[in-house]
């Protein structure tokens, strides 16, 4: 068995100190999300560092404000905002279609977790499943062309420890059959998006693009509206700008050069178990299978035409 990669940052890391000394002139991002929370800090982070940042968001008016007050905080200009619907095919084909430039580094980091009730995608799938993955899935094969321009492309798939809660049930990824769990469905989604990254790697690495998960940690942020809050014990608990240090890791440090296809916390690789004691990390089997991994990007191919 391979060494885990490690690196020299470890939970307490910030975003920042990730990319000292790292210049991304001349280097394009494209956030998901990124107005708030971790996404917003991975923003702020990779602009400063010198990137020609992108935030896609689905409420304009708030990627305005965000770009502002990253333009303010970095000194860099060259930050962008575009609308885009991760729940809206024709969103994300017209985004698609509004690019026109190499992409570096694609970072997909929207979501949404345990939405208390049964919801469903305008197309009928399961909401969380559709937000976190599917919408995902669409925007990385739209901008596959403009990856591969990049040479040496980045894909960013944020993950979440809850991935622990389910594999994805091909069965019934939808519900259909089984009952509603809010933490089952956000489980299953993460799961998937960190298939998703071993799968890009699988399939596209002879062009230079390569992909990586992670978890980014326990972060106070919107993630939170439908639980309450924050329900991870205090100690282990991060700032934004910590929880967005193993996004940036993976978008952009010279470390990880031509690396994919692996899950990290912490910015280090999780070791692979399917017991983890609480709060310590890990990532489960199910979640790297490559057989799942092919199994869900072909399935994925239909739902998104």
């Amino acid at each position: 068995m391979a060494p885990l990669i490690g690196t020299p940052f470890n939970e307490h890391t910030t975003a920042d100190e990730v990319l000292d000394g790292v210049s991304l002139s001349g280097r394009s991002a494209l956030i998901t999300g990124g107005s708030s929370g971790i996404g917003l800090e991975t923003a702020r982070s990779l602009a400063r560092a010198g990137a020609t940042v992108t935030i896609a968001v689905r409420n304009p008016d708030a990627g305005a404000r965000a770009a502002k007050e990253i333009n303010e905080t970095t000194g860099n200009d060259d930050v962008r905002v575009q609308e885009l619907d991760l729940l809206s095919v024709s969103s994300i084909s017209s985004f698609s279609r509004r690019w026109n430039s190499p992409l570096h580094m694609l970072v997909l980091n929207a979501g949404v977790m345990a939405v208390p009730t049964l919801e469903r995608s305008p197309r009928g799938h399961e909401l969380q499943f559709a937000t976190n993955y599917l919408g995902h899935f669409a925007l990385v094969m739209n901008m596959y062309p403009w990856l591969e321009r990049a040479t040496g492309a980045r894909v960013v798939s944020v993950s979440s420890m809850a991935h622990y809660f389910s594999p994805v049930v091909f069965e019934d990824i939808d519900f259909e059959d089984r009952p509603y769990d809010p933490w089952s469905a956000y489980g299953q989604s993460k799961t998937a998006d960190v298939l998703l990254a071993v799968e890009i790697t699988r399939r596209w690495s002879s062009a230079g693009i390569h992909a990586n998960a992670l978890h980014p940690g326990a972060i106070p942020t919107n993630l939170q509206r439908y639980t309450g809050g924050m329900l991870t014990p205090p100690e282990y608990q991060k700032t934004p700008e910590q929880g967005a240090a193993t996004s940036v890791l993976l978008a952009a440090s010279p470390l990880l050069l031509d690396i994919g296809g692996h899950y990290f916390e912490n910015c280090n690789e999780a070791p692979t178990t399917a017991n983890p004691e609480p709060f310590q990390g890990g990532v489960n089997p199910w979640a790297l299978d490559p057989e799942s991994a092919e199994r869900l990007w072909e399935l994925s191919i239909p739902l998104i035409s």
